[in-house]
């Protein structure tokens, strides 16, 4: 790895030019060579790195893209049709990145952020498997005095992207049973990143385990989450994201199942046209299929919309809790009607296609498998419920984790 000083002259590919569209078409191109191909998958987010896009939400004065976050979100649509693998990967190191924004007064994430503007890239380690309650942010991981310093000891799961990156904020708990974030480096030792995620989707985003055995932490490193800065519903960019994802995916089903009709020749003689693409039909299939994109695109932007005027309230100092709270409800009711319709689509792509889109070559499996593990991550039916709660009674959205 380049030192940080030799690394400070990297700056962001920008919104919409031909450098980003580029990088986005060559991962769309070789994505159905990657799955469970970890190396292939490192060199796609070293090209990642390289192009400076861990800087995109920055402003332009510090090396980043100065991108909005609806133009975020846009490059979340595009990297879910290409390869939804790949903006799982990012989704932490952004939600980082958001945060550290709001954040920057703060000595720890000045540090960290001179990091992000040097090119590297930042992971999580939040969940743990035996936890009781998900999302309460307990856990056993356990951060003690050691010397001068502290020593890091604990496992988390779901560690999504901790393999590719170069650091990892930690949440652990204090003997004094304070809860902090510390920060430690993905190559220091003690720290084993595992390949093990055995998800029948995503396979490639390397969600499995991370196990921390006494490793090292500056004090420098440590933030306790009582001092941290938190923001109204903060937990909607993550959950935004990933919807965004399988909208994506959506994009790249109505694109296949376009491309599959007009490659066909042969048709059943019973059908209402000798050629499949003649076909009403077939026709309709894709009719629906495209519809079904347009809607699950324009919900997740309209969302992102919302969700960026309630970020810029937090930058300009003064939170507007109205906007959070909308862009909360927005990202939710994307999630339910839109898992239901990706769902659904991948499906139908079969449909277009006949029983040669079946055959293993095709791969075209791959879109339920990732769509059914994307929206795994927070099932309908909890969102649902409490839009429902929301709507008829005004009790208020859930504020922590997985909302």
């Amino acid at each position: 790895m380049n030192t940080l000083s030799q690394r400070h002259a990297l700056q962001s590919v920008l919104p919409g030019s031909d450098e980003l569209r580029s990088l986005v078409h060559d991962i769309s191109v070789t994505e159905q060579k990657r799955e469970r191909d970890t190396a292939a998958t490192r060199d796609v987010i070293e090209r990642i790195r390289a192009a400076g896009l861990g800087l995109f939400r920055l402003p332009l004065s510090q090396g980043g893209a100065g991108a909005t976050l609806s133009q975020v979100y846009e490059l979340v649509l595009d990297l879910g049709a290409a390869d939804s693998n790949i903006p799982h990967i990012l989704r932490n190191h952004f939600a980082f990145v958001e945060k550290a924004r709001r954040a920057a007064h703060l000595p720890q994430y000045q540090r960290w952020l001179e990091r992000v503007r040097a090119g590297e890239l930042f992971g999580l380690g939040a969940s743990e498997i035996g936890t009781q309650n998900v999302g309460d942010g307990d856990g056993n991981t356990r951060l003690l005095p050691h010397g001068s310093a502290f020593r890091l000891t604990g496992k988390k799961y779901y560690s999504t992207g901790n393999l590719y990156f170069d650091h990892i904020i930690v949440n652990a708990k204090t003997p004094d049973g304070r809860f902090v974030a510390a920060r430690v480096g993905t190559r220091q030792p003690g720290v084993d990143g595992q390949d093990d995620w055995d998800g029948i989707g995503q396979r490639n985003t390397a969600s499995g385990t991370t196990v921390f055995t006494d490793v090292e932490v500056d004090p420098r490193d440590v933030l306790p989450l009582e001092e941290d800065v938190r923001m109204p519903h903060q937990a909607t960019f993550a959950q935004l994201w990933l919807t965004t994802i399988i909208a994506g995916i959506v994009r790249r089903i109505a694109a296949d199942a376009t491309q599959l009709l007009g490659g066909r020749e042969r048709n059943y003689y019973h059908a209402s046209a000798p050629r499949p693409a003649n076909d009403p039909l077939l026709q309709q299939v894709v009719g629906e299929l495209q519809s079904s994109a347009y809607v699950a695109e324009a919900a997740v932007l309209r969302a992102a919309v919302t969700l960026g005027n309630a970020f810029d309230s937090s930058l300009a100092g003064t939170p507007d809790e109205t906007s959070y709270v909308e862009a909360a409800l927005q990202a939710a009711k994307s999630k339910v009607a839109i898992d239901d319709l990706a769902l659904r689509a991948a499906t139908r792509l079969f449909d277009a296609g006949g029983a040669s889109a079946a055959r293993e070559s095709a791969r075209f499996d791959r879109h339920w498998r990732n769509i059914r593990t994307l929206s795994s991550h927070n099932p309908v039916a909890y969102k649902a419920r409490a839009i429902g709660e929301h709507a008829v009674n005004g009790v208020p959205l859930p504020r922590a984790a997985f909302f």
